[in-house]
């Protein structure tokens, strides 16, 4: 009797996990592509595939990631409203990215053309060098750019791009001046970081942490030191008034209707409050925001203005 008991008890619970699955897809019997901007092994890929894997595995909800780089993210945002607005096509996007980006000549699309339902995490400037670099510390690193000005060559994600703004943010706040040298993604600058084949890189905390056996890293961009990287100091410790970075989140075409606009913000802010994928990317240097479809209008009137100013102090634009 009480193996039946249990029996019964453990398919009670099966059967209400399932049915607490079905209840929070977003999009039954349908698949959800996700659209990447940058190549593979970046922050914005590998925070996808998180997502991802959790949306089929926990929520029975098929999502599948597509990297599609190109122009530093602009190939695929300036293509967003021509996609599917059923909600079955999504695209990552990053700030201050599609903020800057439409200033540069060329550029195929504009910042309102972009319909951001929710934004989920905020990654950290880090200035990184090769673990054989001669570069020990931060200061060792200013001082060579300050007798080389314009020879030091500092890697990083695109142009008009978060990793853009901190290396003129360095230039303009360490008094030097280093060559920026665009990669199509952050996957994409590693082995040239490690190989030594440009002088550092300008990059992010959680490649910082990924790769911290193969990699030093000078200084971040927190308020507080982190607790992976206990031994390098902050900007704001070596004098410089510096807490900044790129932060991530999903769109969706402009025609895509309000109420699949709700479920989908509502759906990847159930995402980022999972407890185990929350520790995880905290632990790997994620910092989590939760700015859903509503709170956006607001979010974007207080980042657009800071990001021109910021591009005007560093000289990018007038």
């Amino acid at each position: 009797m009480t193996s039946i008991l249990r029996l019964f008890k453990v398919s009670v619970v099966g059967i209400c996990s399932f049915i607490i699955s079905l209840s929070a897809q977003v999009l039954p019997g349908k698949t959800i592509q996700y659209i990447i901007a940058f190549p593979p092994a970046g922050e914005s890929d590998l925070v996808a595939r998180y997502q991802a894997e959790l949306s089929a595995q926990k929520y029975n909800q098929p999502m599948i990631v597509i990297n599609r780089p190109g122009g530093g993210g602009a190939l695929a945002w300036s293509q967003l409203n021509n996609y599917a607005n059923d909600g079955t096509m999504v695209v990552g996007v990053n700030i201050p990215h599609i903020i800057l980006q439409p200033l540069q000549e060329g550029t195929q699309f504009k910042t309102d053309d972009i319909q951001a339902i929710y934004y989920y995490h905020f990654t950290p400037d880090a200035l990184m060098v090769s673990a054989d670099s001669p570069y020990k510390t931060y200061q060792d690193l200013v001082n060579a750019a300050k007798k080389n000005q314009g020879k030091l060559n500092i890697a990083g994600s695109a142009l008009f791009s978060a990793n853009h703004m901190a290396n003129e943010r360095l230039n303009k706040l360490a008094g030097i001046k280093t060559n920026y040298v665009p990669f199509k993604g952050t996957g994409d600058l590693i082995t040239s970081l490690i190989g030594m084949h440009v002088d550092g890189a300008m990059g992010y905390l959680p490649l910082a942490i990924q790769q911290k056996s193969k990699i030093r890293t000078l200084a971040i961009a927190t308020e507080k030191r982190h607790p992976s990287l206990p031994d390098v100091p902050t900007f704001k410790e070596l004098g410089l008034n510096w807490v900044d970075g790129g932060y991530r989140g999903v769109a969706v075409p402009k025609s895509t209707p309000k109420e699949t606009q709700e479920k989908l913000s509502n759906y990847f802010g159930m995402l980022n409050a999972d407890p185990v994928v929350k520790k995880k990317l905290e632990d790997d240097g994620f910092i989590l925001v939760d700015i859903p479809l509503e709170k956006i209008p607001s979010f974007m009137k207080e980042k657009i203005p800071q990001a021109f100013d910021d591009a005007k102090n560093a000289g990018m634009i007038k």
